[in-house]
Order: structure tokens, then C-alpha cells, then sequence
């Protein structure tokens, strides 16, 4: 999965550090698009999957909009040249300040989850002397079958407004002078795989649609956010999701889309597969009945593992050796850093060179200093 000639290099290199695939960012950025058009969709990327700056260069080339949901992250993709009719912005705790940027940005729509933002959003609109475009976040009581802590479409989750408040936000609607309304926005979940979820979404966006049109609102957007998930057992067989299938099973769901301007948040679908972790071995311990694989990489590095039970491939790039299993732990002072147990590995020793696979998404991005270790730097495919 990684060539060679990388492997060769990472030996001179000081670890850890994110090492990033280019080829395959593009031909996953490609065949994205190819499906995106056939049907005329628009697709913002979500910044919060990865921020690094040559990723988002090459996002932006390819000529995808930005999700964001902080005025950071509105910020930082006015300053990466994202333009600002392609941006969108969601979140439930948006401040008044960053409210203000965004207006000012003249950003294509906030995606608001709540009627106070709502009448926030209204107020500081009229203080500006704008006109805010706005798409409501509508939470649509689906179960993603994902972990729960990246379930956003569940009654309980946070997220959206529930169809309980619509006469609500009808009324809100009308009586909003500095509010335009853009159309209606959904999102369940991160790491959906089941196409089953994507069609009962499909359905219940259908009828909210109807909800508000038989009331007078015109949706001109209709936003079915991301969550498309990746195959983090097998990234080597699947580097690249089943786009078509994800595309196809929207086309022939979702009714509504005729007339409407249809649009998608993908994050981790584009950009998990082209990371990678990359670490060496500090020690092997051996116990009584467990073989660990001390690394120098951390859950500071990558917290998913720590954070959720995230499980990702695990590989010894450097040794010939027969399969034996490790639990592959870091150097972090919680019982939590641990990458995987009972990991099927090559025989492995002191220097050799570990690469954690599928971190491209909500890895380099979460990365935080506790225990004061420093920040993994950062390699790419084409610069290496």
C-alpha cells in the first residue's frame, strides 16, 4: 500500500509524522467529482475531516466549496481562496462573533440548527445592514448505526430542529426581516455504510420538503450533508469508496431533487485513505500472554482510537518476519493510548518503522500537545 521508495525514505526521517498520498487524493477527488456532475450536485468539503494546507489547495483546484462549523474554519477557508458562495456553515454554538465574520464574508448560507440562532442570526443581520441567507439543519430521527458519538440525526442528538417546532420556525420565518431562506439541510452521520440510512434520509427529506412548500416556502437547496464512510479493515483492496453506488442510490430516492439545487459535505470519504500515520517501534515487551509494541507515536497523534474504539490498520513496513500479535500501545501516560490489541504483525523489533493506515481523516486535525509532545510534521507523496 505504501511504495518502496517511501519506505525507504521514512527510514531517514524522524518520527512520528502524517505522510500523505497525493495520487491518491486525486484519483479519489476524481472520481468524487465525475459522479458529483453526471448529476449536477454541488459538494462543500468539511474542513473539520482535515485541515492541512496542501489538502485544501488541492480541494479547492478541484473546485469544491467548504463546510465549516467554527468561524475558525469560515476563516481559514476565505484565507485558502475557497469563494465565498460556496461556503456553508453549520454548528450549534455559533457566537455572535463569528456570525459577524461570516456575514461580512457574504459566505453562500448559514445552516442553522435552532430557532434563538435563528433569531440571533436575524439581529446581527439587521446590525450589519445584510441580508443572511440561511438553510435550516432539520433533525430528521434517524438512526445512523455509527458509533454514538458520531450519530447526529438520532431526536436525542443535539443537532437540528425536530419537526415538533416547524409551525415555530414557519412563524419565525415570516416575521424575519433579515432573513433569507435558502432551503433545508440534513445530516445523520459519519461513517455510514449501510445504504439503507441513505434511503429512509431520502424519504424523510421528501416529506419535509413537502412540509414546507405546503406553507409557502420555496426550497431552492436542498443539503443531505456527508457521512459516507470508508473501509478502514481494508484500505489497500478499497482505497477509494463506491462513490457510484452512494450517488446512485440518492438519485433514485430522492424525489424532491427535481427543480432544486442538491448539495453534499463529504470529508472523511475524500481524505482518510491518503493519510497515513507513520511511527517507529521504541520497544517490544513481552508478557506472560501478551506481546506489546511500544511506538513513538500517541494518542496526541491520533485520538480516534482512544476517543471512540476507532480501529485502523496497522502495518510493519519494514520487517520480513512471520506474523505474530501485539497490543501496539504509545508512549502517552493513559492506560487509553493504544492503537489496537492483539494487531497481527510481522515479527517486530526496536527501530522498526510502523505505519498506521486510513489517518487522513480527523487525525493530523485532532492532534493536541498533552504531555507537551511536540506536533507530528507533515511529508507528502510528491514532495518526499
Amino acid at each position: 500500500m505504501i511504495r518502496r521508495k517511501y519506505i525507504d525514505a521514512f527510514r531517514k526521517l524522524e518520527t512520528p509524522f502524517y505522510f500523505y498520498d497525493m495520487d491518491l487524493l486525486v484519483r479519489t477527488l476524481q472520481e468524487y467529482s465525475s459522479e458529483l456532475s453526471k448529476r449536477g450536485y454541488k459538494a462543500h468539503y468539511a474542513l473539520k475531516a482535515n485541515a492541512d494546507p496542501r489538502i485544501l489547495s488541492m480541494v479547492r483546484s478541484m473546485g469544491f466549496g467548504a463546510d465549516c462549523v467554527s468561524g475558525n474554519e469560515v476563516r481559514l477557508a476565505v484565507e485558502s481562496g475557497f469563494p465565498s458562495d460556496k461556503i456553508v456553515y453549520a454548528g450549534v454554538g455559533k457566537t455572535d462573533k463569528e456570525i459577524i465574520y461570516a456575514l461580512k464574508a457574504d459566505i453562500f448560507c448559514f445552516n442553522c440548527e435552532s430557532l434563538p440562532e435563528l433569531e440571533v442570526i436575524d439581529a446581527l443581520a439587521g446590525k450589519c445592514r445584510k441580508k443572511a441567507r440561511v438553510s435550516l439543519r432539520i433533525n430528521p430521527d434517524i438512526d445512523a448505526h455509527t458509533h454514538s458519538y458520531i450519530s447526529t440525526g438520532r431526536k436525542e442528538d443535539k443537532f437540528g430542529i425536530s419537526e415538533y417546532a416547524f409551525d415555530e420556525v414557519f412563524a419565525l420565518l415570516e416575521k424575519s426581516a433579515n432573513i433569507e431562506f435558502a432551503g433545508l439541510h440534513f445530516h445523520v452521520g459519519s461513517q455510514i455504510t449501510d445504504m439503507n440510512v441513505f434511503r429512509e434520509l431520502c424519504s424523510k427529506v421528501d416529506n419535509v420538503v413537502g412540509l414546507f412548500e405546503n406553507r409557502g416556502f420555496q426550497v431552492q437547496n436542498i443539503n443531505m450533508g456527508g457521512g459516507l464512510g470508508v473501509d478502514y479493515e481494508n484500505p489497500e483492496i478499497f482505497p477509494v469508496p463506491d462513490f457510484r453506488e452512494y450517488f446512485s442510490t440518492i438519485a433514485r430516492n430522492l424525489r424532491s431533487a427535481k427543480g432544486r439545487t442538491v448539495h453534499f459535505e463529504p470529508g472523511r470519504a475524500l481524505v482518510a485513505q491518503c493519510g497515513h500515520l507513520i511511527s517507529r517501534v521504541l520497544y517490544v515487551k513481552h508478557g506472560q500472554t501478551r506481546n506489546f509494541a511500544v511506538i513513538d507515536a500517541g494518542m496526541n497523534d491520533l485520538i480516534r482510537p482512544a476517543l471512540y474504539g476507532a480501529s485502523h490498520k496497522i502495518e510493519n513496513i519494514t520487517s520480513t518476519g512471520d506474523y505474530l500479535e501485539y497490543d501496539v500501545v504509545g508512549p502517552v501516560c493513559e492506560s487509553s493510548d493504544r492503537f489496537g490489541s492483539s494487531v497481527s504483525l510481522r515479527e517486530t523489533d526496536r527501530g522498526d518503522i510502523i505505519a498506521i493506515h486510513s489517518a487522513g481523516a480527523y487525525g493530523q486535525v485532532m492532534a493536541m500537545r498533552y504531555n507537551q509532545r511536540k506536533i507530528a510534521e507533515t511529508y507528502y507523496s510528491d514532495l518526499i
